[in-house]
């Protein structure tokens, strides 16, 4: 059965249409913005959608601890007042992006959610000065760069979804590779000041170096053949 062009025509602006209002109220703002908007807004509601262990160890300034992997996130989080502007943040974005979906369906209307997360508010310098160093050095990071050997750096996260897709291949080229490859793990949550310092903002990110300098970068989910090839 034939439709006419012009009929056609309108059906894909219902959906565009349609598609345009399941994003409208939510706002996915770098920290720049996100940092601006909360200055001018009176008594702005920051939900922190971590574990309380990642809470606790640093936080946005006033945000309030609603972790998204808690049964009760939903009843929680609708106690507060959906008329109000709402910012949302994660590690890297992945939590916060799920948890601003939920916060929509619950009747939240202006929602910003931080796009890169606490992990690039800190790589553009917005995090808190004077916060206890945790994990590796940058001195202790440059010494395992002192090798004759190629080394790859993985940074990554245990609840990373790309990360959890590459670790297999990447335990196994540890062993495969290692007459010319270094491969290091550092996981980001267990080394923020070094994550911070060298301004980690993606996972998983992996860095190549020979003679102590970067050939090669990558952010994101690479497959086993693809990162062969890069060594």
């Amino acid at each position: 059965m034939k439709f006419p062009k012009a009929f056609l025509i309108i059906i894909a602006l219902v959906f565009a249409s349609c598609n345009k209002q399941s994003t409208k109220g939510i706002e996915v703002i770098e920290p720049a913005a996100f940092a601006e908007k909360i200055s001018a807004t009176q008594n702005p509601l920051i939900i922190d959608v971590r574990t309380p262990d990642e809470f606790a160890s640093e936080h946005i300034d006033n945000a309030i601890n609603v972790n998204w992997n808690s049964e009760d996130f939903a009843t929680k989080i609708a106690s507060y007042d959906k008329s109000k502007p709402v910012f949302v943040y994660c590690l890297s974005g992945g939590r916060s992006k799920k948890a601003t979906q939920k916060l929509q369906e619950l009747g939240f209307t202006t929602i910003y959610e931080l796009d890169g997360g606490i992990m690039k508010w800190d790589a553009e310098g917005y995090s808190k000065p004077g916060a206890k160093a945790t994990g590796m050095t940058s001195e202790e990071y440059a010494a395992l760069l002192n090798t004759d050997k190629k080394v790859l750096i993985d940074f990554y996260a245990e609840w990373c979804g790309p990360c959890k897709q590459m670790s297999p291949y990447l335990t196994k080229m540890q062993k495969e590779l290692a007459d010319k490859v270094v491969i290091i793990r550092i996981d980001v949550d267990q080394n923020k000041t070094l994550v911070k310092d060298m301004k980690i903002d993606q996972l998983p990110t992996l860095l190549l170096y020979e003679n102590k300098e970067v050939k090669w970068k990558n952010t994101g989910f690479i497959s086993e053949a693809d990162l062969k090839k890069q060594l």
